[in-house]
């Protein structure tokens, strides 16, 4: 064998050992079929400091893809609470963005990034639960961390001054919140959290989201009650996924994934007459989606359509609340009996304490 084959197998197993020992031990399911094509371009992490917990706010399949592609994170947990790894673990995954914890920013260069899929408002399943206790408690030994250095996106997130926010702010990421609510990480086996924002304290950051605030460092908890739900199946027929343009900040706004059964062509002669007569053509399934505007408070608060995002203050703005779709015609404010939306929402005219709604 010629010394430059034997060096290229031994790279081979030497990649296949940081993979594979000691994160194969115990209950939990390693996957590694996103393994991201980014590895080999990523540097080494100097040193481990913080675990970020983030939500896709997406579904399995194309959030994989995603991370997968531009290697933004070492772990993704899907419903099922299989772990798949995508940013070898002792190397840097873009998971962060822009943030700043203990006065350190790039939180890239010195964290592990586990996305799990699903919902930063929205309860995860038991499966994925189990799975994440277990590859935290896995890599708190393995870097020596303690139960406080197991946090959620948004607690490092931070956003820079802009027309809203005059200086650099806590609060540009609602992400993986619910990690930091008492009933989930009870259920993670962590019985501690950041008793308060390090850098809000020194100075460094201001207070951008209150709301956000009070669930990270206070005691708000709208998971209580509400873990275990089953696992949702799969969709059968996937139309289109899409997600916002990445931000200079290697960071992306809130992605969403649409599902849709696929249509099944009718003549425009049968489909004048099936409206005609209030009829649909045979053999063709049609489903009516009401499009109204909501004009009351309890129009708002059905969580099947809309979801509360936040409450506008002196130093909670609009943009602050949902960033750049706060003027958009899915995002509604409540005030004074009154249902506002976003597009036609005089920004000048707000007053502290309106509730913000977006449409699901």
């Amino acid at each position: 064998m010629s010394p430059r084959i034997q060096s290229g197998v031994l790279k081979t197993l030497a990649m296949w050992a940081v993979l594979s020992v000691p994160l194969c031990a115990g209950a939990l399911s390693f996957s590694n079929r996103y393994r991201s094509p980014r590895n080999p371009e990523r540097p080494v992490r100097k040193s481990t400091r913080l675990i970020v917990l983030h939500t896709t706010e997406a579904g399995a399949r194309s959030s994989l893809n995603k991370l997968s592609e531009r290697g933004e994170a070492h772990y993704c947990i899907d419903e099922k609470g299989v772990v798949h790894r995508i940013v070898d673990r002792n190397r840097e995954a873009f998971h962060a963005g822009r943030s700043m914890w203990c006065g350190r920013e790039e939180c890239d260069g010195h964290s592990i990034g586990i996305e799990v899929v699903g919902f930063h408002d929205k309860p995860v399943t038991l499966a994925q639960l189990d799975a994440i206790r277990d590859l935290v408690a896995i890599l708190k030994k393995e870097y020596g961390l303690k139960d406080t250095q197991v946090v959620c996106h948004s607690h490092v997130a931070y956003g820079a001054p802009n027309k809203w926010q005059r200086k650099n702010h806590r609060g540009r990421k609602r992400c993986g919140m619910l990690f930091a609510m008492p009933s989930v990480r009870q259920r993670l086996n962590l019985k501690s959290k950041p008793a308060y924002d390090p850098d809000v304290r020194a100075g460094r950051l201001v207070v951008g989201d209150p709301y956000l605030e009070k669930i990270l460092y206070g005691n708000v908890d709208t998971m209580s009650g509400r873990l275990g739900r089953n696992v949702a199946p799969e969709p059968k027929k996937f139309l289109t996924s899409f997600f916002s343009k990445k931000s200079p900040d290697r960071q992306n706004e809130p992605e969403r994934e649409n599902y849709y059964e696929k249509p099944k062509a009718v003549s425009g002669k049968k489909l004048k007459t099936a409206t005609a007569a209030s009829k649909k053509p045979s053999g063709m399934s049609a489903r009516w989606v009401s499009s109204s505007v909501p004009k009351t408070l309890r129009d708002l608060e059905d969580r099947r359509r809309f979801m509360e995002v936040g409450v506008l203050g002196k130093r909670m703005s609009p943009y602050g609340v949902v960033g750049k779709n706060w003027n958009a015609k899915s995002t509604f404010y409540y005030s004074r009996g009154k249902v506002v939306r976003g597009d036609r929402l005089d920004p000048k005219k707000v007053s502290p304490g309106t509730r913000v709604f977006i449409r699901r």
